[in-house]
């Protein structure tokens, strides 16, 4: 008898032995888990799972399976089971105890409770943690008051900040006191489900009308499913920031864990969990496209992969994947807007633009492979149009929210305050006799997690190690730098030599991964047969990981690695893991290994050469190379396109075109205006000019690289005379001195952000001097456009270039609208900020104009003496 029929024979007894009490009480439902957790037989004696063996009661038995069933590889082999068991006793507890628990219904409670995965976040043990601190703040309230109290809590602990695409543990987010807003809807939807109140983080994977994506959060509150903004709470659910952008999504999906077989339409379902999409909520209205691929000769193609895309920082992003039929057709229901779709098999591909509620379908023949001489594709992509739904708030239900709200903040700065700042951290390195520069950026960088640091780089400095720390600190990312224990670095540092290269050796991150000490273990544990060969010739440990770990990536979860340590005790690993694996590996025993940053392939260096990193190959080979120029013809400000925001470039593999990931700060003339080398293939070349409207003038062009060669290509950006096209970028979370009023003394300044004042939407900004020509017409152009300024409704910022300016003001001298809030900069900030992305010579000439939106798209801009600002200030706010 076969091991997986052994585990078929346990795990059928399983189920219909043991006490009454089911966690699943339908049969139909525990049949297919019970083939789906078969499946994953072997994964589990792997990794020395035996859920039988553990002496579970039939619920916890049931729940365990369930999870087991359909949790991904990196989870099942990265914790103890005993993790997870601890995880189902607390979600008990929870339904328990608080009064709501008793109404939840079992699928609720299944998919929306008790699983500890959120989205991709690294796991820990928050859920103990939080039921702690907030079953008693909640027990007594009604369950949509709970939800809201919950969200209150939530900001106590984190507010917004972008990060990197690293997704933050809960307990991560709340000890560095914010995180982005993935990592805010992880924390509050983790928070909701340690009390017992089923919750659902909510994406739109990339907004249609500007450059950008969101997370938030559904609650299910008796019966019905409710959204709010995480850690920005409202007076009211379905209310938050993104209720108008939210009404022009194309696409708002969540993933469930495992079957789920809700009311919502399904977009896909995986091993892992179900896709399911919530357009429905958000866009009062929405429609269905069916899509038919073919092959050359018209007919019906099966299994067909079709992706739907959304035009995004330059790119056509994938937000839905869907597998045609035996009538080679699929479907998908969206906002009513524009989508490209992509339908590939076999190496051909096809695409088509579709307009929602226009083209009930389209058929799309894979007509082109790699290497197609495609023609230059024009078109404009038209994003939904706004139409928001808001719910009712009073004046005091307001006043009350805005209170609690300021409370809140205190009690997280009072918090934030204990953290390192600089004139600490310097006169740590001082008494430690380490760089003062370089301590000061790791420390206060750190937030939340600076005594770990500070531990760490006190022993290394005792060891006569202090700069090699700091070199080691400076190698990895600032969200490491926030979360990574001592005792992880330590690994490290100690186990490299000194004189090894830091960012190819002695740096621990490889990829997204969350930062564990393999070192010390993979020197220990690999032989030193196979150590031998990893310095040797690394070429033969890439057909050793080829031919001794399994991977499993039908089960994998994008982000989800494995720990290195458990790829070589359990010889499992998905792509990505096995990569990790293989650098890990290779930095323990000395040799240069890194994952290219632009094209994510994993390379290593032998005797000069570097090479890349094919597992499906038989040798590894240095990748042929050639060159690419693009050639520019500039439009009305702008000289130099920027990557990710006018253009990118994507590459042909496997059927789809897979982005690289050059830096938004690279542009044109550094990357591309004299030609840079290139891995030889088949590229995209995409290019947008977005509209203050939303909507997208995009081009396309299609190449192939050679090796040796130099290709040729036009970059083209298109300006439409007769729209108004977002011309750059202004962070609306920039920080200035804000003033009472223009009457204030300066002391009354608090420092807050653009976004805190404005509010969402659109805003202008004036920075400006005292006494100058070019100011005073700004502001004399400005007072004569002051009624249709105040129609406009949105806020105008004044902000004065420094102290002495702001003193000598004299705010009667003008009639200036009743919309202006007057500020200072803060050392030069915003004149830096907006001299930078405006590309302006020694900070541009005052007053520096400037109309923007919180979503950071500047669709005016005007520097030093203009005649007639006012009224293209107002001729562009009416055509917003």
């Amino acid at each position: 008898m076969t091991m997986k029929k052994i585990f078929s024979l346990f795990l059928s007894v399983a189920l219909m032995t043991g006490c009454s009490q089911h966690f699943i009480t339908d049969k139909s439902y525990r049949d297919a888990l019970s083939e789906d957790l078969l499946m994953r037989t072997e994964i589990l004696e792997a990794s020395g799972i035996y859920l039988e063996q553990m002496g579970l009661e039939q619920d916890e038995l049931e729940a365990m399976q369930f999870l087991y069933a359909y949790m991904p590889l990196g989870d099942m082999v990265n914790h103890a089971p005993e993790y997870y068991l601890e995880h189902y006793r607390l979600t008990e507890k929870a339904l328990k105890t608080m009064p709501w628990g008793r109404n939840i219904p079992e699928r609720e409670a299944r998919h929306f409770v008790l699983p500890v995965r959120v989205n991709n976040e690294n796991l820990d043990s928050s859920r103990t943690v939080f039921y702690k601190e907030l079953a008693p703040r909640v027990r007594n309230l009604s369950m949509y008051d709970a939800v809201l109290e919950v969200n209150h809590w939530c900001h106590e602990k984190a507010v917004y900040m972008p990060s990197d695409r690293r997704t933050s543990s809960p307990l991560a987010t709340v000890k560095t006191a914010y995180g982005r807003c993935g990592e805010e809807s992880t924390l509050l939807v983790a928070a909701l489900r340690s009390v017992g109140i089923p919750a659902r983080q909510v994406y739109t994977p990339r907004w249609a009308h500007t450059d950008s994506n969101h997370a938030w959060v559904e609650a299910w509150v008796d019966g019905e499913w409710y959204f709010l903004g995480a850690c920005e709470p409202e007076p009211v659910l379905n209310l938050g920031w993104f209720n108008a952008p939210a009404s022009r999504g194309m696409l708002m999906h969540t993933n469930v864990f495992g079957r789920y077989n809700g009311p919502e339409e399904i977009v896909r379902e995986t091993p892992n969990y179900t896709e399911i999409n919530v357009i429905s909520h958000y866009a009062p209205e929405s429609a269905s496209v069916a899509v038919t691929v073919t092959d050359t000769d018209g007919n019906p193609v099966q299994d067909a992969k079709v992706s739907f895309q959304i035009y995004n920082y330059s790119e056509f992003n994938s937000v839905a994947f869907k597998m045609t039929g035996q009538d080679g057709q699929t479907s998908l229901t969206a906002g009513l807007g524009d989508m490209m779709i992509h339908a590939s098999k076999d190496g051909r591909f096809g695409s088509a633009k579709v307009t929602y509620g226009k083209d009930a379908s389209v058929t799309i023949p894979l007509s082109y492979q790699e290497g197609s001489d495609i023609p230059h594709v024009e078109m404009e992509i038209v994003p939904p149009v706004e139409n928001a739904q808001l719910p009712d708030v009073t004046d005091e239900q307001r006043a009350e929210n805005t209170c609690r709200m300021e409370y809140e903040d205190s009690l997280r700065n009072a918090y934030v305050a204990t953290f390192r700042s600089d004139a600490g951290a310097r006169a740590f390195a001082e008494r430690h006799g380490i760089d003062g520069d370089a301590t000061s950026k790791v420390l206060v960088a750190s937030r939340g997690n600076h005594a770990e640091l500070a531990a760490f780089l006190e022993k290394a400095a005792g060891s006569g190690l202090g700069q090699r720390a700091l070199d080691l600190l400076l190698s990895i990312s600032e969200k490491d730098l926030r979360d990574t224990p001592a005792s992880v670095l330590e690994d490290h540092l100690y186990n490299t030599p000194v004189d090894a290269d830091v960012m190819k050796v002695l740096c621990p991150r490889v990829s997204t991964e969350l930062l564990v000490p393999y070192r010390a273990f993979l020197q220990d544990a690999l032989p030193e047969s196979l150590a031998d060969t990893i310095r040797t010739d690394p070429s033969l440990f890439v057909n050793w990981c080829k031919d001794n770990l399994t991977c499993h990536d039908d089960i994998s979860l994008r982000y989800v690695q494995l720990d290195p340590r458990r790829v070589w005790e359990t010889r499992l690993a998905d792509k990505g893991s096995r990569e990790i694996f293989f650098v890990a590996a290779c930095r323990s025993f000395g040799v240069h290994a890194w994952q290219d940053t632009v094209t994510g392939v994993v390379k290593y260096e032998k005797d000069g050469l570097v090479y890349d990193v094919d597992f499906d190959a038989s040798e590894q080979e240095v990748a042929p190379k050639g060159y690419l120029r693009l050639d520019y013809r500039p439009i009305p400000l702008l000289d130099d396109p920027k990557y990710q925001v006018h253009f990118t470039l994507s590459k042909y593999e496997d059927g789809v075109f897979r982005l690289l990931n050059y830096g938004k700060a690279d542009t044109w003339s550094t990357l591309f205006k004299d030609g840079t080398e290139m891995d030889c293939g088949y590229y995209m070349l995409v290019s947008g000019s977005r509209m203050a409207g939303g909507n997208v003038f995009a081009d396309v062009e299609y190449f192939t690289v050679e090796e040796g060669k130099t290709t040729v290509a036009e970059l083209v950006m298109r300006d439409v005379a007769d729209q108004i096209r977002v011309i750059g970028s202004f962070d609306s979370e920039m920080k200035y001195k804000a003033l009472p009023d223009v009457s204030s003394d300066i002391s009354e300044a608090v420092e807050t952000s653009v976004l805190s004042t404005t509010g969402r939407g659109y805003f202008a900004i004036a920075l400006v001097d005292y006494g100058t020509e070019p100011t005073n017409h700004a502001f004399m152009d400005i007072s004569a456009a002051a009624k249709e300024l105040e129609a406009w409704g949105r806020p105008l910022l004044v902000i004065f270039a420094s102290d002495e300016d702001f003193r000598k003001f004299r705010a009667d001298h003008f009639n200036l609208p009743s919309t202006v809030h007057y500020g200072i900069d803060v050392d030069g900030r915003m004149r830096n900020m907006i001299s930078t992305e405006m590309k302006l010579d020694k900070g541009g000439r005052l007053p520096l104009i400037v109309l923007a939106d919180t979503f950071n798209r500047v669709v005016f801009f005007s520097q030093g003496y203009n005649i007639g600002l006012g009224d293209s200030l107002v001729k562009t706010s009416k055509a917003l």
